[in-house]
């Protein structure tokens, strides 16, 4: 097989509708607007207006809630943090800090702090100092010999 051999397969490509070419192309004079009216012609913006009556995004109900001021934590799980111990890319002998995390590439940013999640296993004693992490996470550090201490009052979940 050759470049000049390569195409796609029948029917993956369609070609574009070119509107307002004249009357042999099928989309001629009035290029499938129909014939007058607001909607035949350019520069209408009607999407969310029925004619007076209440809007239906307005209609339906409405669920939930946003939280203006809700923290964004980067996640890190003890499995990646073993993971990074045994490759040498985090020193396992001084404690694990979240500037530490950042600078061995696990965590590309701290956001609002770094949690600390218990997925995975670790086996390595380690002193973890973090904004937050799980119960799970503090008993698997604490059950392998090591440490987990968070910094701020937003604790176990």
């Amino acid at each position: 097989m050759k470049l000049h051999e390569l195409h796609d397969n029948p029917g993956a490509t369609k070609k574009r509708k070119r509107v307002g070419r004249g009357p042999g192309s099928g989309m001629g004079k009035t290029g499938g607007r129909g014939i007058k009216g607001q909607k035949s012609r350019s520069g209408v913006s009607i999407g969310g207006y029925e004619g007076g009556q209440m809007p239906l995004y307005q209609r339906l109900p409405k669920r939930g809630f946003n939280k203006p001021n809700r923290k964004a934590f980067a996640v890190v799980n003890l499995g990646l943090i073993q993971k990074f111990v045994e490759a040498g890319k985090i020193d396992a002998s001084a404690p694990i800090t979240e500037d530490a995390l950042v600078a061995s590439g696990l965590v590309r940013r701290k956001l609002d702090g770094i949690r600390v999640l218990a997925k995975g296993d670790v086996s390595a004693k380690l002193d973890i100092q973090v904004t937050g992490a799980s119960r799970a996470a503090i008993e698997a550090v604490e059950k392998a010999g090591g440490s987990l201490s968070v910094t701020t009052a937003q604790a176990a979940e």
